[in-house]
């Protein structure tokens, strides 16, 4: 297989902090989108990343408008439920995306969130088997190769993709739970881990990849970059409400501060509530908050676990304008 991965960080000293990027709002305003992916480029952060969340944008369509609007900026999607396409129209479409844009694409994977999945008829009765067979056939397909296989779930019978990228983008898992990270540390070049990453989830879900050296590795992380710090902490608090339903846990076990947090959680009448009592310090842990010094400590905590990329989620009421306050991390 032939990709150039993300690679030394640039956008700080070498070896100092992840390469920095941000994440398209998935509930952006349309007039927004475009601009919004020009000023990520023009700002000189390293990559955009955006979202295919159910009822939302498709991750497939703001991938290509991102990269077509855009002049060097690296663009990630993440995740593509890998139930949702069949595997050799899923090559048609990134293969695609990796000629025309050679060496600007990452591409996530996964077996997405059970509910939405299971809205829309989708949820396979062996997700993992699932995301192995298509991540296998997907990288095969997009190498050139003429792929045969008849599996659970991925049937091929000589297919190939007629104009193969020159460049083959790295292939993310965007998993949660231990059996997946394991899967991703075997089958993927790298993992996308959500939010919010603090050192103990980080730490847990490296381990359970299976600690490679070469894994790519791209974190996302609720994020306010403001000279007041009790300001950026007030801002990120809505981002952090849905933390500590279900499909968080693993996020949540563990921290040291499980017990307590889940006892908020549970004496909390909504989530309105919940984000209110939230102590400080914990909001510290769960997003990146606070003067461009802070924030730095933080990244550069996460680049020394392993993380190549740090995707920031813009909180607070303007996107764009949060986008001004995420350069001011960026050193050339």
């Amino acid at each position: 297989m032939s990709h150039q991965p993300a690679g030394a960080p640039s956008s700080s000293a070498p070896g100092t902090l992840p390469q920095i990027a941000v994440m398209l709002p998935r509930d952006l305003p349309r007039a927004d989108v475009l601009p919004f992916a020009r000023r990520a480029d023009e700002l000189g952060f390293d990559a955009l990343w955006v979202v295919e969340d159910l009822g939302f944008r498709g991750g497939i369509a703001q991938a290509a408008a991102a990269l077509a609007v855009t002049e060097r900026l690296r663009v990630g999607i993440g995740i593509l439920p890998v139930a949702a396409r069949n595997v050799g129209f899923a090559a048609m479409d990134v293969g695609s995306l990796a000629e025309l844009f050679p060496g600007r694409l990452d591409v996530g994977l996964g077996h997405g969130l059970p509910g939405w999945m299971r809205q829309v008829g989708a949820w396979p009765a062996s997700p993992l088997t699932l995301l192995r067979e298509h991540t296998t056939a997907l990288r095969a397909l997009l190498a050139g190769e003429t792929v045969t296989v008849a599996g659970r779930y991925v049937n091929l019978d000589g297919v190939r993709l007629e104009s193969p990228p020159p460049v083959v983008p790295p292939l993310y898992a965007g998993v949660r739970g231990p059996k997946s990270l394991a899967l991703a540390g075997e089958v993927a070049d790298g993992v996308v881990l959500a939010e919010p990453i603090t050192p103990e989830y980080l730490e847990a879900s490296l381990r359970l990849a299976g600690a490679r050296r070469d894994l790519l590795v791209t974190t996302y992380n609720v994020a306010c970059v403001d000279d007041d710090l009790d300001a950026a902490r007030e801002t990120v608090r809505p981002g952090l409400e849905w933390i500590g339903e279900p499909d968080w846990s693993v996020h949540i076990d563990p921290l040291p501060f499980a017990a307590e947090f889940r006892e908020l959680r549970a004496t909390s009448a909504d989530r309105a509530e919940f984000t209110r009592r939230l102590p400080a310090e914990w909001i510290d842990q769960l997003a990146i908050a606070g003067p461009p010094d802070v924030a730095r400590a933080h990244l550069a905590a996460q680049r020394a676990a392993g993380v190549t990329t740090a995707v920031l989620m813009p909180a607070g009421p303007d996107p764009l304008a949060a986008l001004e306050g995420f350069a001011r991390l960026i050193t050339r």
